[in-house]
């Protein structure tokens, strides 16, 4: 098995265990809090957060890790392979009983997503993948989307920021989890996903390879590759499609003004 797949399966794993553990503390109640004003954090991201490390620093020590729940000693920079962990991906839906949360795990080598895991426990769905070996979810196969022109369109994206787009008659829609909007458009239940705010590596890594091993395209809405596990994580809003859809959003999305 290669290391990429093992990687996927050890992923997989916790990030199912993380997933059943949150579901049994919002059953029986938890404190939550703002780690700043608009960004709430609870006590069942925290117990996610520690078993993923647990379990995943164990099977591999030398492994760098970069979590939103941990603080970033930036250690991670000198490792081949790191952990990139969202431990609740939707935080604010997770709060209000709302099932657009998902565990979000992934390694990344080189910059790049190698082996993914993105567990929605509401709907006890399983989307992973491994590079050069396909994205799954529940074990099926996925294929993304092929529809190619922008009237049509589903997209997962505030549709206030996207009238441009609606106005050429596309359809929009936003999704709470940034890692959950990836996973719909990998298994074609929209065809693209378009950001207009900056994002954190551990909201994209997963769901960047999940897209790619679907057949889809993963770029900057500037169309620059999207690299991980830099001193900064943070990102420029990401734009993914199929291959002729992509490139005619990104055509539209650089238009000079």
């Amino acid at each position: 098995m290669s290391d990429a797949r093992a990687d996927r399966d050890l992923l997989v794993d916790a990030a199912r265990a993380a997933g059943k553990l949150v579901l049994a503390f919002r059953a029986r109640g938890m404190r939550d809090w703002e780690k700043l004003p608009g960004d709430p954090v609870s006590e069942a991201d925290l117990a996610s957060d520690a078993l993923l490390q647990e379990r995943l620093k164990a099977a591999r020590p030398e492994y760098g890790w970069l979590s939103e729940e941990t603080v970033d000693d930036q250690s991670r920079l000198t490792a081949k392979r790191s952990f990139l962990i969202d431990p609740i991906d939707g935080t604010r839906a997770f709060l209000k009983n709302k099932p657009e949360f998902v565990i979000s795990c992934a390694v990344v080598e080189d910059g790049r997503p190698v082996a993914a895991a993105i567990y929605d426990p509401s709907a006890d769905a399983m989307y992973d993948a491994a590079l050069g070996h396909g994205a799954r979810k529940d074990g099926a196969p996925l294929t993304i989307s092929t529809h190619d022109q922008i009237t049509g369109a589903r997209l997962i994206g505030d549709p206030g920021r996207l009238a441009d787009l609606r106005a050429l008659g596309a359809e929009a829609h936003t999704v709470n989890s940034a890692a959950l909007r990836l996973c719909r458009l990998a298994e074609g239940k929209a065809d693209a996903v378009v950001a207009v705010r900056p994002k954190w590596d551990w909201d994209l890594a997963a769901g960047h390879l999940l897209v790619e091993e679907s057949g889809g395209v993963f770029t900057s809405s500037k169309g620059e590759p999207v690299y991980y596990n830099r001193t900064s994580a943070v990102q420029d809003p990401p734009l993914a499609a199929g291959p002729v859809l992509h490139a005619l959003l990104l055509e539209r999305l650089t238009q000079t003004p």
